[in-house]
């Protein structure tokens, strides 16, 4: 079964419908490569079988290339958006979830990065983050281009990491230890790292509680992105600030989202001496206009 349909109830439109799903969720085009494969060869077998004539998971290769380009799944949120479920998650837990929400707004961090980061990676004098590593399936590996990236914090991050660092120093303190470099950053409301299976389901939760249309956490990756370019950040800049492999990516990515009205500089091409477009029009007109009406008459039928 597929949800709540017999395999062959599943038609080709609603492989169409869940492929569409799973890229406005975030999902990557390996992941739901993986998640097609097995499903695919199912159906190939019970057609062997002669229980079924039709695979409506078969050829699905051009859908999963058409949403490859990424500008065609991207629906970051707005400002507006952006500062009710911020408001939301202060709400519901102000030194828990509102710290790494905020993080990934104003960083673009990936998830992975947001959780694997430690306090050693933080400088709160320079106002930068260092990002050394991500954590996958709960284990620390390298960052996706297996490059350490500094990344710049905003004032109002700034601040509240300092309190954040303030909050895990007296809690240190109170539990008779230090706070070291290497330990986490954000933490869930139980005080342990932050998981993929507690993460989401927090944020989830925020969106819900805020009325904020559900997206996937990679959203706020592009919703950063998106809110850099509305304050006309330089796509060199936050190719940096994403840790972008190239420019080219940044580009292919978010070009839809930079504004779009270049015609001022093509028009700058004019010589403003050159007068010969506006001289040919009464030109033109004159010749026209001597012409004997039966003449242009003719002309007209011809």
């Amino acid at each position: 079964m597929i949800g709540d349909r017999l395999l062959h109830e599943v038609s080709r439109a609603h492989v169409k419908r869940l492929i569409a799903t799973w890229w406005s969720n975030g999902l990557k085009k390996q992941t739901i490569h993986n998640i097609l494969t097995p499903l695919k060869e199912a159906y190939q077998h019970a057609m062997d079988e002669g229980l079924l004539t039709m695979n409506p998971v078969a050829r699905t290769g051009r859908l999963t290339r058409s949403k490859d380009d990424p500008r065609t799944t991207i629906t970051p949120l707005t400002t507006d958006e952006v500062r009710i479920m911020l408001d939301v998650a202060f709400q519901q837990a102000p030194d828990t979830l509102y710290p790494v929400l905020l993080c990934a707004v104003r960083t673009g961090m990936r998830e992975g990065e947001l959780i694997g980061v430690q306090w050693g990676d933080v400088d709160l004098h320079g106002g930068f983050l260092e990002i050394k590593r991500a954590v996958v399936r709960g284990k620390d590996t390298s960052t996706k281009t297996h490059k350490i990236r500094r990344v710049e914090m905003t004032p109002q991050l700034q601040a509240v990491l300092t309190r954040l660092k303030e909050i895990r120093t007296v809690e240190a303190m109170a539990a008779a230890r230090t706070l070291t470099e290497y330990e986490r950053v954000f933490l869930s409301q139980t005080g342990e790292q932050w998981a993929d299976q507690t993460l989401r389901p927090a944020f989830n939760r925020c969106l819900n509680a805020a009325g904020v249309r559900h997206i996937g956490l990679h959203v706020l990756r592009h919703t950063y992105a998106s809110l850099l370019i509305q304050q006309g950040a330089p796509a060199k800049y936050i190719q940096e600030q994403l840790g972008h492999g190239s420019i080219g990516m940044t580009l292919n990515t978010y070009s839809h989202l930079f504004p779009g009205d270049h015609r001022h500089y093509v028009n700058k091409l004019d010589d403003p001496q050159d007068n010969r477009a506006s001289e040919s029009g009464p030109m033109l007109e004159s010749a026209t206009s001597t012409q004997p009406d039966d003449e242009v008459h003719s002309a007209s039928i011809a």
